[in-house]
């Protein structure tokens, strides 16, 4: 199912979506995403632990979206969105602590951004599924704006680590899982 992404942020000024089919099934596929850690996906996972403070190369992607800076925003059987706000831009890594979803939604504070994160497994076509995951920013104020903007051509550069190491990590798993049952 997919999760209703307008609800926390309905225009992002930047918008990174990758999704990728798969014969195993739903509940599997989404086991296994669930399951891959930050070390497995090469680039990508170093540069999570680059940027997000705490984070070592045997967490899983899931545990990092569900703890600070993040919060889980909402959750389901076959989904999980997580936010974090803060100033992404900066070295300092400056992303401060929520303590409920809705503060993520009221969140206002100029020079800043929301940042949501949603993975879900979804029925696709032929009885197969489809792992998505989507990235969403909101600059807040005339600063949270020119921050985001710095930041665009760094997005626009490494987004596409998500669908190879991330998400095909997943994949890959799921499938070699189902031929080994």
């Amino acid at each position: 199912m997919r999760p209703d992404l307008d609800h926390w942020i309905q225009k992002p000024g930047l918008r990174v979506a990758h999704r990728r089919e798969s014969r195993a099934g739903g509940e599997r596929l989404w086991r296994e995403a669930r399951a891959v850690k930050l070390g497995e996906t090469g680039l990508l996972g170093r540069l999570v632990r680059w940027r997000i403070p705490g984070t070592t190369a045997d967490m899983t992607f899931d545990e990092l979206f569900r703890q600070p800076p993040f919060i889980v925003l909402e959750q389901g059987p076959s989904a999980v969105v997580s936010g974090l706000v803060g100033r992404i831009w900066t070295i300092r890594r400056d992303y401060p602590r929520l303590g409920k979803p809705e503060e993520f939604r009221g969140w206002e504070r100029p020079g800043t951004a929301r940042v949501l994160f949603a993975h879900w497994v979804e029925a696709a076509r032929g009885g197969h599924s489809a792992l998505v995951s989507e990235a969403r920013v909101e600059a807040i104020g005339v600063q949270g704006r020119l921050g985001v903007r710095a930041v665009r051509p760094l997005v626009a550069t490494f987004q596409h680590l998500v669908a190879s190491e991330g998400i095909q990590t997943a994949v890959r798993r799921a499938e070699q899982r189902g031929r080994e049952e």
